[in-house]
């Protein structure tokens, strides 16, 4: 009983993650310069963008790219009344690093 719990509990992290990294996207994308500026350091365009939420590991490498500029972070954890520390947890829960393939 005590492993399945322990599994509902990492689902429920999981999730939670997941969430928070969805969260980030979207704020990401709700101002043109945010994703203008992720578009180019990922190499995405506005068309392959949802393809590429389709890949393992993209929502841990949009986590990263929030923590990887801390005004953006700030701003995230205040809007989302989040800790900002809470943006790497989830994004260690997510593990991995997303690589986008190149063509």
């Amino acid at each position: 009983m005590a492993k399945r719990r322990e599994s509902e509990s990492g689902k429920e992290r999981r999730a939670a993650a997941e969430q928070l990294a969805i969260a980030a996207l979207g704020f990401i994308a709700d101002e043109p310069e945010r994703l203008g500026r992720f578009l180019a350091m990922t190499g995405l365009g506005p068309g392959s963008l949802r393809n590429a939420a389709r890949e393992p590991h993209f929502l841990a490498g949009v986590l990263d790219h929030v923590a990887a500029d801390e005004t953006l972070l700030v701003a995230f954890a205040a809007q989302h009344e989040v800790d900002p520390d809470a943006v790497m947890r989830a994004r260690d829960e997510l593990g991995g690093l997303w690589e986008r393939d190149m063509p």
